[in-house]
Parts: C-alpha cells; sequence; structure tokens
C-alpha cells in the first residue's frame, strides 16, 4: 500500500508499507483491516531529518502496529521513538501518521486525475449556490473529472452558512440600502459578504478519495495548500489557520467551507473559499451583524480589522491575482479549460427555483 500527505507548509511525506491480515478474520476494510499489522513501513520524502538514524526508529515505531490504529495513535508512536535531539524540516508526527492512514485507506493524489476548469461569465448569487450543488454531485457520480471552478458574481451578495441564524447575522435594512441579496449555501461556516470587482471566490468538487484518510479538519489544510503556494509565489506569506481560515500577519484574507456529498461511486467533497481582494468594510458592518463573541477568538475589537485585502498585499489587478492562481494550479496538478453542461445548467436553474432562490431555504433558520 501506497500514501502521500503534502505537510501544510511542509514537505512531501510518502508510506510504503504492507499488511499483515489476521489470519481469523481474513479481511482487509477499506479503509484500513480489522486485524491486521503493519510490515515493511518504509517512510520517504523530501523533508530533512536529523540524525540519520532517525527515520530508521520511525520505521521500526510503526512496524508491527495495529493496522487500526488511528492517526493519533502512530503520531505517539513516532514520537516515542525519536532520538534524542531529533531535529526535523518540513515533516511531523502527524504528517507521518496521516500519510500511514492514506496508504490504508487508498487514498489517491492530486496528480492522479484529468482536472477541469470552470472559469465563466458572472451569474447571479442563488445560481452559483446551485452550480456548487450540481457539479459537486456530478463528480460524486463519476459523471465529471474532479473540478476547479472559479467564480464570477453577477451581484453583490452576502453568502449565509447552511446553519447560521439569518436574523443573527443580517441586518434587513442595511442589505436593502445597499441592494445586497442574501442566499443560503450548502455548506456550514459564517457568513461570506460580496462584492463582484472586490472578491475572489473558488470552489473545488473533488472526490472523496482524494481526501482519504484525513480527519475533516486536516482536509481543510490538504485541499487549501496549493492556493497557499500561489499566494507566496505573489509575495503573499500565508498561512491555513484552523478550522477554515487563510491568514497573514496582516489579518485574514479568506474563508474556506465543505460539504461533503456521498453516492454510490464513492462521493464528493465541495470545498470553496471565498477571498478579500478588496473591501467596503463600512458598508459590510451595516449590513452584517458580527458580535462580539464572534470577534473575541480572533484576538481584536473591530470586524474591519480581520480582513486585510489581496489588493494591498500583491498590488495586483483581480483578474491577475486569479490569473496567477489558476496557472499555479496548473503547474501543480494539470488543469484542462471545460464549461458548465447544457444538463448541469438546467438543473442548476431548476434548484435556483425550488430551492436556492425561496425564501424557505434562505431562512430556514430564522
Amino acid at each position: 500500500m501506497h500514501g502521500e500527505y503534502k505537510v501544510p507548509g511542509g514537505k512531501l511525506v510518502v508510506v510504503d508499507l504492507d499488511v499483515d491480515v489476521d489470519v481469523e478474520s481474513g479481511t482487509v476494510g477499506a479503509a484500513g483491516t480489522t486485524g491486521g499489522v503493519l510490515r515493511n513501513v518504509r517512510v520517504a520524502g523530501d523533508f530533512f531529518l536529523e540524525p540519520d538514524e532517525a527515520i530508521l526508529a520511525i520505521n521500526r515505531a510503526l512496524e508491527g502496529a495495529p493496522a487500526d490504529t488511528d492517526a493519533a495513535g502512530l503520531a505517539a508512536r513516532v514520537e516515542a521513538a525519536l532520538p534524542e535531539g531529533t531535529v526535523m524540516f518540513g515533516l511531523t508526527a502527524d504528517g507521518i501518521a496521516i500519510a500511514v492512514r492514506r496508504a490504508l485507506a487508498h487514498a489517491t493524489d492530486w496528480t492522479d486525475y484529468d482536472w477541469q476548469l470552470i472559469h465563466e461569465a458572472p451569474q447571479p448569487p442563488a445560481l452559483h449556490m446551485a452550480l456548487d450543488e450540481v457539479i459537486t454531485a456530478e463528480v460524486a457520480a463519476g459523471r465529471r473529472p474532479p473540478t476547479l471552478r472559479v467564480w464570477e458574481w453577477g451581484a453583490p451578495a452576502v453568502v449565509i452558512g447552511s446553519f447560521q441564524s439569518l436574523r443573527n447575522e443580517i441586518d434587513p435594512e442595511g442589505a436593502d440600502r445597499h441592494g445586497i441579496e442574501v442566499v443560503r449555501r450548502i455548506s456550514g461556516g459564517g457568513a461570506m459578504f460580496i462584492e463582484p470587482g472586490n472578491t475572489i471566490t473558488y470552489s473545488l468538487s473533488v472526490p472523496t478519495a482524494l481526501v482519504q484518510g484525513l480527519s475533516f479538519a486536516d482536509s481543510y489544510a490538504y485541499l487549501d495548500d496549493w492556493v497557499l503556494g500561489a499566494l507566496g509565489d505573489m509575495g503573499v506569506k500565508a498561512w491555513y489557520q484552523p478550522l477554515n481560515d487563510i491568514a497573514t500577519d496582516a489579518g485574514k484574507i479568506a474563508g474556506a467551507a465543505q460539504k461533503r456529498m456521498v453516492s454510490d461511486s464513492g462521493g464528493a467533497v465541495l470545498h470553496h473559499v471565498t477571498m478579500a481582494y478588496d473591501i467596503d468594510a463600512d458598508k459590510m458592518m451595516e449590513v452584517l451583524r458580527i458580535g462580539k463573541e464572534k470577534l473575541s477568538d480572533k484576538g481584536t475589537k473591530s470586524a474591519k480589522k480581520r480582513v486585510d485585502p489581496l489588493r494591498r498585499q500583491t498590488g495586483l489587478a483581480r483578474e491577475a491575482v486569479i490569473e496567477r492562481m489558476i496557472e499555479s494550479f496548473r503547474g501543480r496538478y494539470g488543469l484542462e479549460k471545460g464549461s458548465v453542461s447544457e444538463d448541469e445548467m438546467g438543473r442548476a436553474r431548476e434548484l435556483v427555483e425550488g430551492k436556492f432562490g425561496r425564501g424557505e431555504w434562505t431562512g430556514r433558520v430564522p
């Protein structure tokens, strides 16, 4: 079995191993074994590790471990076995453990797929919500390749999370005054303030196999890693901030959310991210109700200080930032230009009529 995991902000960890199956049970489960143990464990990668013999200690620590040991248990084995004074660069015990779990889960890698790009004309906010659901369902069913969709917004909006209270999050008078449409997405998380020229939004619709062996929290960092690299190439030192933020020294620049879909073909994950290219903070504060409790865990007294736009940090036009992000993804994993099919668009419009454009959905949590 073979598993790979790039430690966010670090290096690639590769694990090859065999599993000795319990003779009595005789079975190996899809996400590991119920009775086997790890054998012939070999950890490799482009990380740095001192002293040299530490790699042998890591392999020995994992040898014979029950194959159903969780990531925390595997990481503990590694930590306990490291020689005194061991220094790891671009490598962590947790990262090694995740690579092992991905090997046992038969996880796929980014480069195993032919990625498709959708970057089309501006669409209404409610239609974007519907397109996310339709495209991810198509990936889940195996009828569409993994897809990176870069959004263009046809109107200003606030997008609230699936479980947020409409009245607690939105000032209706402020929204009406500024012509802001309020829509609810299918994923959890917080509200996003959208202005077409000031926002960069993208969705990844990926097979569940790509995040197999990762915890829910780890999958956020894993799916955000490429954009951290793209930002770094533009001179922005950014990092993943659990659970779902991308941040810099100057403040938050993006927020992510996920929704998982199950199908007979294995399912898919929707991972979408909204980035602040620029922002009218005064207008945002008139539309969103951001409570003191939410600000308290961000170490700031003002929502204005929470977001630091990419325009200032990059000095680039919004279109240039998007193009560099796309090219960074293409350089890493390959990316072919695609489009929304007529059938997908038709189904999305039906969802707008029956769900995303209706008050019953937007106000499902009053």
